[in-house]
């Protein structure tokens, strides 16, 4: 009965100041917690994942191994920090996914993943890596290399592409005539000594990490080749006694003459008919090739005219030279080089373009042929 008196003798005015003395002290610890602890979670929350990282703070800068190679990681749309913490540990980038996942929430960073291609490596912690992951800033540069470019031409879209750690003359230093080519790579498809890696320069879209060294840019474009010149044509190659050198030469010129895929196969057979029965290619593109490099003025493919055919002097020309040209003249795609391995069977030995348009070509068994419909063009068709 004494203590029930007790509690009665409380007044509001009594209890009215602690309840607000109370309320006051939790609203402080909640705006200083929110202060040394800014998450998009709650404060409760936010003191355990501080409580986490500082347990497990030495795996957390523990790189998983020394290899520095950097590797391709790609994070998809749509991933969250635990997707991606999974990917990082069966990639072999990390050995702990939860503690990605954990620290990247208690950095306010797992809704800020960047979907993409990032380049990541062994010797990197859980927070460098984080770091990349959600940095706007790509680490790789799609690059392409497109059928019908010579080198002069890819230096110069290196040189429009700032990202990348190199610039065009210092890809030139390792790719044109005189260049140190790979001995392995030089035997392998035999290219003679001193001559340049044109042609060799595959066309495709690369993603280029933004400080790959030029040495490795270029040994990335040389495998992609690799990739492309299969068994089928090293034994189609070997078959009509040529080198791939001499196949990359005469798909360099069907390159640059087919517009139509169906005709890469007969445009290659005319060229190596005219070789068999020991006559001059006559093709336009080597011109072509012959005066830029004469001119040096940067127009790499200049319009020519009949007077050039003997006037653009030089070992390109194949209007003035009997054989193969000393090299390729751009870099062809595979379509190019598999017509050239395997070109139709046929006893053309002429080509032009068809009155028809939509770049088709008629093709001639003798130059009378070809001089008839050449006439019939001049007149209008």
């Amino acid at each position: 009965m004494e203590s029930r008196n007790r509690f009665a003798d409380i007044t509001p005015a009594i209890l009215l100041p602690i309840v607000l003395s109370l309320c006051l002290i939790c609203g402080l610890i909640a705006v200083v917690t929110l202060f040394l602890f800014p998450s998009r979670t709650n404060p409760l929350e936010s003191l355990y994942l501080q409580a986490y990282i500082r347990l497990n703070n030495d795996e957390l800068h523990q790189a998983i191994g020394t290899d520095s190679t950097p590797r391709r990681f790609e994070v998809l749309p749509g991933s969250t920090a635990n997707d991606i913490g999974i990917k990082l540990v069966t990639e072999g980038f990390i050995s702990n996914g939860t503690l990605f996942a954990r620290y990247a929430q208690y950095k306010n960073l797992d809704d800020d993943f960047v979907p993409g291609v990032f380049y990541l490596n062994e010797t990197m912690d859980i927070p460098t890596i984080l770091e990349v992951l959600t940095d706007p800033t790509p680490t790789t540069i799609r690059f392409t290399i497109r059928e019908n470019m010579r080198i002069e031409e890819i230096a110069e879209q290196i040189d429009a592409t700032p990202q990348l750690a190199f610039t065009g003359n210092d890809f030139l230093s390792l790719v044109r005539a005189g260049a140190p080519i790979p001995e392995d790579f030089r035997i392998a498809y035999g290219i003679p000594l001193g001559q340049s890696l044109e042609g060799f320069m595959y066309p495709a879209t690369y993603e280029v990490p933004v400080a790959m060294p030029v040495e490795e840019f270029v040994e990335m474009l040389l495998s992609r080749f690799e990739q492309a010149i299969t068994s089928d044509i090293v034994i189609a190659a070997a078959e009509r006694g040529k080198t791939i050198y001499q196949i990359v030469i005469i798909a360099s010129i069907v390159e640059r003459e087919a517009v139509l895929d169906e005709e890469r196969t007969l445009i290659a057979s005319v060229y190596w008919n005219r070789l068999e029965n020991n006559m001059r290619l006559e093709a336009d593109p080597t011109v072509q090739y012959q005066l830029a490099n004469n001119r040096q003025d940067g127009i790499w493919w200049p319009p020519i005219t009949p007077l050039d055919y003997t006037t653009a002097e030089g070992p390109y020309n194949t209007y003035l030279n009997h054989g193969l040209p000393p090299g390729p003249i751009v870099s062809p795609a595979s379509r190019s080089i598999i017509a050239a391995a395997k070109p139709a069977e046929t006893d053309y030995l002429y080509f032009q373009t068809s009155c028809e348009g939509g770049g088709k070509h008629v093709f001639f068994r003798t130059f009378a042929e070809h001089q008839a419909y050449f006439e019939l063009r001049q007149a209008g068709c």
